[in-house]
């Protein structure tokens, strides 16, 4: 099986049981309970299965955990000093993984059941790549992947930071592998390095303030607070998977899908808040960033060009005052009041707030005009 899972692409195979994880319940219902999921209500959704695979499926006998290094060319941190680009996380810079890695999985699968049927033995399989609650780091810890970091992402002896992860279930009995040793030791570097403290504490993240949750997951306003330490940041955040110090044995990926297109390493910001719908859909066919939609990706640049300093980029966020979403209105307020002139964006304000129905697009206008953030 390890052998055809690496002539699929896959670079780590191991197996798990499925009570491998039995303190897992246990974290995610203090996870919950402090509300730090923010708007991930799936997370608590079918609470009882995400916490033990036998509840999702009572028949599974064996869990095998894979694992694709999709490791960047390179610095992926470098675009986060190109104010005027948009800085897009390393795993998005490129084909979407769920369809990569579903169907070299449901390939591996077909070999494990066939191989199986040729020694006599029927069995049956389910595949997953983030499409079920199935919680996949602590399996892989369990199974030997790698070890949970303390920012609670897979951390791997020979990849590094970079392994998107996927898992066949199964009805065989399969022998499973020892679970991976914590070797984050001492370190704290991934903690340091969060622009907005959503690390708190070793192995505990608050989503709320993660950028990767502000920028992709969350569908409301980013509060006020946060906007600033966003940076150029339009598409998640790598900053805790890039200062990693394991990633001294990272190496390039080998799946061409996953390599980075050249025009999503530090797009102009000028070219990303241009793009009309359609524009939007086209740029980013086959990409993960397309899931969150034309409105939220232009939220996203809009803070972006609020941390720009460019004054240049102030016709595309005025622009945008015209918007059809709340969310992108508001934001073009923001930007405007970041890169503006003090005198003249009140000026400006006056005149454009009284024309806004939106009560949170004039909250934002008032915010603006008092300076606050």
């Amino acid at each position: 099986m390890r052998a055809e899972a690496a002539r699929l692409g896959f670079d780590a195979c191991r197996i798990a049981a499925p009570n491998a994880i039995p303190e897992a319940p246990a974290r995610l219902d203090a996870f919950l309970a402090e509300g730090r999921q923010g708007d991930m209500a799936w997370l608590a959704d079918r609470r009882d299965r995400r916490g033990d695979p036998r509840h999702l499926w009572p028949e599974v006998r064996s869990i095998i955990l894979l694992g694709m290094n999709y490791g960047p060319d390179g610095n992926a941190l470098a675009t986060l000093a190109e104010r005027g680009a948009g800085n897009i996380s390393a795993y998005a810079r490129n084909r979407d993984y769920h369809d990569v890695l579903k169907g070299k999985l449901k390939l591996l699968a077909s070999a494990l059941l066939a191989r199986a049927r040729e020694f006599g033995e029927e069995g049956e399989v389910k595949v997953f790549v983030d499409t079920a609650p199935v919680m996949e780091k602590p399996l892989a810890h369990a199974a030997g992947l790698g070890w949970q970091g303390k920012h609670t992402n897979l951390v791997s002896r020979d990849f590094g930071s970079w392994l998107f992860l996927g898992s066949i279930f199964t009805t065989l009995a399969l022998p499973p592998d020892a679970a991976e040793a914590d070797h984050c030791g001492n370190c704290r570097a991934c903690l340091d390095a969060c622009p907005t403290g959503a690390l708190d504490a070793p192995y505990k993240i608050d989503a709320r303030l993660c950028i990767s949750y502000l920028t992709i997951e969350a569908r409301a306003q980013i509060p006020r607070e946060l906007r600033a330490k966003i940076g150029n940041r339009v598409y998640g955040c790598d900053d805790c998977l890039g200062v990693c110090p394991w990633n001294k044995f990272a190496r390039r990926t080998h799946e061409a899908k996953f390599l980075a297109r050249a025009d999503l390493v530090a797009p102009p910001l000028a070219r990303l808040a241009a793009l009309d719908e359609a524009g939007f859909r086209a740029f980013f066919a086959g990409s993960p960033v397309k899931r969150i939609g034309h409105a939220r990706f232009l939220r996203n640049v809009l803070v972006a060009i609020g941390n720009s300093g460019d004054l240049a980029l102030a016709p595309l966020a005025e622009a945008r005052l015209d918007h059809i979403s709340p969310l992108v209105r508001g934001m073009a307020v923001w930007a405007l009041s970041r890169l503006l002139p003090r005198n003249e964006f009140v000026r400006f304000a006056q005149r454009r707030r009284a024309g806004e129905q939106d009560a949170g697009v004039r909250t934002e206008w008032d915010s603006a005009i008092e300076g606050e953030g």
